[in-house]
């Protein structure tokens, strides 16, 4: 069965983003890097539009797919204390099939992996690993600060553009008319502005004595555990649309009078979310049973929201720890291995 929109590229082992939601699935590793174009027609789930941007930026495509495990990481990272935590089934890191119905899970998906390829793209860039790119030499002269614009500057616009041309192929390919196109688009863009809009100076001086008379700076990304955290809080806020005709075109607008505006930077979906208590394979969702749980705590993580009120069972398990550690010189530290029994909480 084809797929529609993965972010495919060599070496890809359990890897893949379609269209209208992410999840990964296996597929054939493919062994060395992509570098011919006509390799890009033997890559299971390209929509045809990507296989063909796929043949002219053969170069990019390792850093496509890296960008696309970076954000699955961080996406794991940012719910592993959720009822929803980017779920393992049979081995695979997959996203289940809520993905696909214009949840909020899904829009987070969205943003995270589109910024993902966009920022993997862009370091790729300033390390000088793609020909077709490199740092950004367009910021040149004196700031209003009075600092001197030099060094390499991450080419940030690279990034983006390829994302777009890439990520949101198969969103467009469906049309303005799609509702849950035009959801996944916006979602696309609020995960590449949360870099874009959080880009930062550094500098280095030049000086006798350090001085600093002379500052040289550049602009780069923000780290992408902060593109996450950025994203996470998003989410949090994400407003519920609904889609509405106004003149010819079709617009997305809250779905209570009582919202403000949402944004450009802010992320949208078009149904709430299940509660992803109980396993339902036809929604895709695996459920809490079997969770480890923090018995003191009263947040998501807690016992008593992660197992929906089901409770939870008590189990010890032993821990190895270094201790007793000592500085010797010169230069190490010794340190002895601790035993100790603790109790794991797990959801019934």
């Amino acid at each position: 069965q084809r797929h529609r929109g993965c972010l495919c590229s060599a070496n890809l082992g359990e890897f893949f983003i379609p269209r209208g939601d992410v999840y990964l699935a296996k597929q054939p590793p493919l062994t060395g890097a992509l570098r011919d174009s006509s390799a890009c027609e033997g890559l299971k789930g390209l929509a045809e539009e990507q296989v063909w941007i796929c043949q002219r930026q053969a170069e990019a495509m390792d850093s496509v797919k890296r960008g696309a495990e970076l954000a699955i990481e961080e996406c794991q990272h940012q719910f592993h204390n959720r009822r929803w935590n980017c779920s393992i089934l049979q081995g695979l890191q997959v996203f289940g099939k809520v993905a696909i119905q214009g949840t909020r899970e899904s829009a987070f998906i969205h943003a995270i992996s589109s910024a993902g390829v966009a920022f993997a793209v862009t370091r790729a860039c300033s390390r000088g690993e793609l020909e077709k790119c490199g740092c950004d030499h367009k910021i040149r002269g004196v700031s209003p600060e009075g600092f001197q614009w030099s060094g390499c500057s991450d080419n940030l616009s690279y990034g983006i553009a390829l994302s777009q041309a890439f990520v949101d192929n198969p969103e467009r390919s469906r049309g303005v008319s799609s509702s849950r196109a035009l959801m996944n688009l916006h979602n696309n863009e609020a995960g590449r502005k949360a870099i874009l809009s959080h880009m930062k100076v550094e500098c280095k001086c030049h000086g006798v004595s350090g001085s600093c008379e002379v500052r040289t700076c550049w602009k780069v990304m923000p780290p992408f555990r902060k593109v996450g955290n950025i994203l996470k809080e998003k989410f949090e806020g994400a407003t519920e649309v609904h889609p509405k005709r106004v003149g010819s075109r079709k617009l997305l607008v809250p779905k209570s009078t009582r919202f403000k505006p949402y944004t450009a930077h802010d992320l949208v979906y078009l149904v709430a979310s299940p509660d992803f208590c109980d396993q339902n394979p036809r929604r895709g969702v695996f459920g809490t049973s079997g969770r480890q749980c923090n018995r003191t705590s009263h947040a998501m993580d807690g016992c008593e929201l992660l197992c929906c009120g089901r409770g939870f069972r008590t189990t010890q398990g032993e821990v190895v720890e270094r201790c007793s550690c000592k500085f010797r010189w010169c230069c190490s530290v010794k340190c002895k291995q601790c035993r100790h029994l603790v109790e794991i909480h797990t959801c019934r």
